[in-house]
C-alpha cells in the first residue's frame, strides 16, 4: 500500500511538471523529481529536504562534491553522480545550442554566447573565442583552467590558436567562481599584455568578458581594452 502511494505521488509530480513546467515547484520539489530517476522506489521527499538543509539551496546541492553528497543519509554513489551530471548536462546543452556560426556584434551578444560555458563551473576556466571579420564565431577553445594569475595566460598559445583558425579578432573570457564580475589587477595586466601581443600579429582583442554566476563585465565597456565589439 505504501509503495503504491509513492508510485501515485511520483506520477502526480511528473504530470504536474508536464502540464506546468518547473516554475511552480519549490526547490525541494525539483530535487525530489530528479531523485525519482536516480532511485526508482521509495519516498524521495525526506532526502530532498535533507540535501537542501545540508547544502543550503538546490544549486548548492548540485555544486556539492560527490564525496559530500554521499555523506547525506540516503545518498549512494549512483545518486550522487546523477546529481553531479545535471549542471554539466545543462552546460553541454547550452554550448551545443550556441555553436560556431553565432554572430557576436555587441557586448550583450558576447555575454549571451559566453555565460552558458560557465554553468556549473566551480573552478576558474579561461575560454578563447575566435571570430572572423564579420564577428562570426569560428572556434571556441578552453585554453586553461585555474586563476588567470596562477595559470599565467600564454599569449603565444592564444596567438597560435587564433592564427590556426584564421581569426581576425578574438575574445577571451574567464569566470570568478563565488565572486563578483569585477576585473582584478592581475586580470587587467594580463589583458593589456595580451592585447599588445595580438596587435603585433594583426589580430584584435575585441573584449575580455569576466563572468560571475549569471552576471558579466566587459573590459571593453570598462575602457580597459581600446577596441570594442
Amino acid at each position: 500500500m505504501e509503495e503504491q502511494l509513492h508510485t501515485n505521488h511520483r506520477e502526480r509530480m511528473r504530470d504536474r511538471f508536464l502540464k506546468d513546467g518547473l516554475d511552480s515547484f519549490e526547490p525541494h520539489n525539483v530535487l525530489e523529481l530528479l531523485l525519482f530517476y536516480a532511485q526508482p522506489r521509495g519516498d524521495m521527499n525526506p532526502l530532498a529536504h535533507r540535501l537542501i538543509d545540508t547544502f543550503g539551496s538546490l544549486s548548492g546541492v548540485l555544486d556539492a562534491a560527490v564525496e559530500d553528497l554521499r555523506g547525506v543519509k540516503g545518498m549512494g554513489k549512483n545518486t550522487a553522480v546523477f546529481l553531479k551530471m545535471i549542471p554539466q548536462i545543462s552546460r553541454y546543452y547550452l554550448n551545443d545550442k550556441y555553436q560556431n556560426g553565432f554572430i557576436i556584434d555587441s557586448t550583450q551578444r558576447a555575454g549571451e554566447f559566453l555565460l552558458p560555458k560557465f554553468v556549473g563551473r566551480t573552478n576558474e576556466v579561461v575560454y578563447l573565442v575566435c571570430l572572423d571579420n564579420k564577428g562570426k564565431v569560428i572556434n571556441t577553445t578552453q585554453v586553461m583552467e585555474g586563476s588567470v594569475n596562477a595559470t599565467q595566460v600564454s599569449a603565444r598559445h592564444i596567438i597560435e590558436i587564433a592564427i590556426r583558425t584564421n581569426a581576425t579578432a578574438v575574445i577571451i573570457s574567464h569566470n570568478h567562481p563565488n565572486g563578483v564580475a569585477i576585473p582584478s589587477g592581475a586580470d587587467v595586466a594580463t589583458t593589456r599584455d595580451l592585447e599588445q601581443a595580438l596587435r603585433l600579429v594583426g589580430i584584435q582583442l575585441m573584449d575580455h568578458i569576466i563572468v560571475a554566476e549569471d552576471d558579466f563585465t566587459s573590459m571593453a565597456d570598462s575602457g580597459i581594452i581600446s577596441r570594442r565589439i
